[in-house]
């Protein structure tokens, strides 16, 4: 989790490192401070601190530093992911920290994540109201369901892959393109 709604529909997306104490402290319906930078253009809020009601403000101090290798052997293990497909109503975009669309957020509560090329792809459908469909790896666990979508579309019958983003040719540096005209390769 790295995102709340609020009830407004105002999106608050907080760094990774935050999510078990924002879970901890924050419950559906709490009333919410947030404190951070409005990224323009969208009603979302990038959060550097949260509070739950007239609790301890919880602040982004960055992420914990590593406590060195025998850390990593008591940390639990993730669950297994499992290939799932869905299909619904979008009820919001989700954006990443810098305000570029990154998934949906179904009607029924199943988080689809994408790239941001692939949300592009989809253009003027990634809206709400929009029905769309995923095929991906799903989590599951107490806190909802989340598919890493592996293909998009418009229907489960017509799906097609997410693919990284590919760059185009790449071109010579600038100093380079007056030997290119001089000489153009054969």
């Amino acid at each position: 989790m790295r995102k709340v709604e609020l009830r407004s529909g105002k999106e608050i997306h907080f760094p990774p490192h935050m999510s078990k104490l924002v879970v901890a402290a924050l419950k559906p319906g709490d009333p919410v401070k947030v404190r951070g930078v409005h990224v323009r253009g969208l009603d979302m809020v990038s959060a550097v601190s949260l509070q739950a009601g007239d609790a301890a403000p919880i602040v982004d101090n960055g992420p914990p530093k590593p406590q060195g290798a025998h850390k990593e052997e008591n940390k639990p293990k993730p669950e297994p992911r499992k290939s799932a497909a869905v299909a619904g109503v979008v009820k919001h975009v989700l954006h990443g920290s810098r305000g570029e669309k990154g998934g949906i957020l179904f009607e029924d509560g199943t988080i689809v994540r994408m790239s941001a090329h692939a949300a592009e792809s989809l253009h003027g459908k990634l809206a709400a109201g929009h029905k769309l469909a995923a095929r991906g790896d799903r989590l599951t666990n107490a806190l909802g369901t989340v598919i890493d979508a592996r293909e998009i579309g418009l229907s489960l019958a017509a799906l097609y892959p997410v693919e990284p983003k590919t760059h185009g040719e790449r071109r010579p540096p600038k100093h380079d393109e007056e030997a290119l005209k001089r000489d153009p390769p054969t």
